[in-house]
């Protein structure tokens, strides 16, 4: 495999219903075909977006009717659809379901998965949206990171509000990750305060690359999203901003740079404090 890979993602503007949300990245998918990319990433909850107050009742549970769609997804285009996020259920019903990035390979099979560990909780009650937003009400938390091994590169998992945490980035780059996901539905608010700053930070503190699919849009009547997917070079510059739109975009992923750039600045010592 050359050191220039191509990586993309998709961008969408997800509501509640799932079968329209898999038809739009179907769609999508044959432009990913037609530039030749065969890794593509997803962004949050990309079958199925709730109106952020309950949880949505669409939930992927393994061999259901849902997963099957999506397994087929890869399969049909010879893809690996990564990084992206489905509301899972939980197997214990007085519950709620997981946050579940699940990773598929081109023959439909499951990588690996990893459940959203740090859920979001934000008060802009004071703010001119006036949202009040808790993720617990949605999902129940993860417990572990997940390290991904995918043809040349080691992806540390991440969804959205993880991004925020830089000690689960630093984790994976300790890891030996060359590539970290942040799938995400920012809200619009705190998508135009930090979200660039944030993307960028985690490429630059651990000389990774990033790839952050999004949501983006008006989801439901409660919830709009800011978009922006970003793929962000370990030197912080960013190669893609999806901006506004649902839409498929990609970039050149070069190895070689990477090392260039990991030897120019010492950063990934583990380093002891007293």
């Amino acid at each position: 495999m050359s050191d220039r890979i191509r990586v993309g993602l998709i961008q969408l503007t997800s509501h509640l219903a799932p079968y329209e949300n898999l038809e739009k990245i179907q769609f999508l998918l044959q432009e990913a075909k037609q530039k030749r990319v065969e890794f593509i990433f997803l962004p949050e909850c990309y079958t199925s977006m709730s109106n952020g107050k309950e949880p949505t009742p669409y939930q992927v549970e393994e061999g259901n009717e849902l997963f099957v769609a999506i397994t087929d997804l890869a399969k049909k285009n010879g893809v690996y659809l990564l990084g992206g996020s489905v509301a899972y259920k939980n197997p214990d019903a007085t519950k709620n379901p997981f946050n579940r990035c699940y990773n598929f390979g081109p023959n439909g099979e499951v990588l690996a998965y990893y459940d959203k560990i740090n859920l979001f909780s934000c008060d802009l009650s004071n703010h001119e949206s006036k949202k009040v937003l808790d993720e617990h009400n949605l999902f129940t938390p993860g417990e572990r990171p997940k390290l991904l091994e995918v043809g040349p590169f080691r992806i540390g998992l991440g969804i959205c509000f993880d991004v925020r945490f830089p000690e689960l980035a630093r984790y994976y780059s300790g890891q030996g990750a060359n590539l970290l996901s942040f799938s995400s539905a920012f809200t619009q608010p705190t998508g135009k305060a930090h979200w660039h700053t944030l993307v960028r930070a985690r490429a630059i503190e651990n000389q990774c690359y990033v790839v952050a699919s999004a949501q983006f849009g008006q989801n439901s009547p409660k919830l709009a999203t800011y978009g922006h997917s970003l793929m962000v070079d370990p030197w912080g510059e960013i190669l893609v901003d999806a901006e506004e739109g649902e839409k498929f975009v990609y970039a050149e992923f070069d190895l070689n740079y990477l090392k260039e750039v990991r030897g120019r600045l010492d950063v990934l010592r583990q380093i002891q404090y007293p």
